[in-house]
């Protein structure tokens, strides 16, 4: 049976995988609209059809922080302190990418959407990029010591390894929102964005074989979890070839489901690597963030249970009933803005 601290560590894990999964295909559809949309109408309908949906995704991440902040505050506290500047600029990414959304349709001069539009590619390329060498920091540890401090310089948060889980993650956010475009869209948008969807395959393959080999060679996640990640890797090349394969046969909802599963299954490759541990100290493994060592009291973490088995399925109705209703294809006659 699952301890406290297992079922939190685990809920802060289903929830950014939530969050990926969900607004890993906003990030990919905003980053579109600076080259796959030909028209300002094409750019309409990408932003509309993401437009009922980010504001919600975008909840699944500010539950992740609030449940690390509440059932871990040490690792809460040593993560945001040590990567401050970079959370500050995702911060004012997301902040700049809402702000668009909503003003981009209000004037409509040529250099005001211009200027939006850039608001909109950056606020959805930056994200995804930094997330990603976030991740790849935790995976291949960060200098913090035996009072939880995080001392890092710029080249150990900021280095090849880190830059690459960067760029694959932001990749495989792209091709997901390029999926979901080809399940919102019709005519000459949806045949385009299929298309560069396959293209960006073999790419993103190179992308994830290169991560996985400096995985496997500069971190012990593969010594501590090897058994399960091996499964995980296997599981997912085939779910990757099914992804090309329902994308070649034009099965787009299918294609959508694989590359929303390569999320799923790289997101949780990282919790699963990293657990027991929630950071990795490159000083001393005696100083390692763990689920005991980062995590509130029990009491705490009892009635934190409750609420949000009390709250949950409200959220969760509420989001599916959202995508329920706005499910339906979108053209360029329809002018609405989000």
């Amino acid at each position: 049976m699952l301890s406290l601290n297992e079922l939190w560590f685990l809920l802060v894990g289903v929830l950014f995988v939530g969050f990926f999964f969900l607004e890993g295909f906003d990030f990919g559809v905003g980053m579109s609209t600076k080259f796959l949309a030909r028209t300002d109408g094409e750019k309409r309908v990408l932003i509309n059809s993401i437009g009922p949906f980010w504001d919600a995704n975008e909840v699944w991440l500010l539950t992740a922080g609030g449940a690390m902040f509440a059932a871990f505050p040490n690792w809460y506290a040593t993560l945001f302190s040590g990567y401050y500047t970079p959370f500050v600029v995702l911060l004012l990414a997301l902040i700049g990418r809402g702000v668009a959304f909503e003003f981009r349709g209000k004037k409509e001069t040529e250099r005001w959407k211009k200027s939006w539009d850039w608001a909109i590619f950056l606020g959805s390329l930056l994200p995804p990029f930094l997330f990603g060498v976030v991740f790849a920091g935790l995976i291949q540890g960060l200098p913090i010591d035996g009072q939880m401090e995080m001392k890092a310089g710029l080249f150990d948060m900021v280095n090849v390894y880190t830059l690459l889980g960067g760029v694959t993650v932001t990749v495989l956010c792209l091709v997901h929102g390029l999926m979901f475009t080809t399940l919102r869209t019709i005519g000459s948008l949806q045949e385009r964005a299929r298309k560069q969807a396959k293209m960006l395959l073999v790419p993103l393959a190179v992308l994830f074989v290169a991560f996985g080999a400096m995985t496997y060679f500069k971190t012990d996640v593969f010594e501590v979890r090897g058994g399960i990640l091996t499964a995980v890797a296997v599981v997912g090349v085939i779910v990757y070839v099914l992804a090309g394969y329902f994308m070649a046969k034009k099965r787009d909802g299918w294609a959508f489901g694989m590359t929303g599963g390569v999320i799923i299954l790289s997101i949780a490759s990282v919790f699963i690597g990293l657990f027991p541990r929630v950071m990795i100290s490159s000083i001393d493994k005696a100083f390692d963030l763990t689920i005991h060592n980062a995590a509130s009291g029990q009491y705490s973490l009892k009635v934190m249970t409750i609420v949000a088995l009390t709250l949950l399925p409200f959220v969760l109705g509420y989001q599916i009933w959202s995508y329920f209703v706005f499910h339906k294809r979108l053209h360029e006659k329809e002018h609405l803005e989000y």
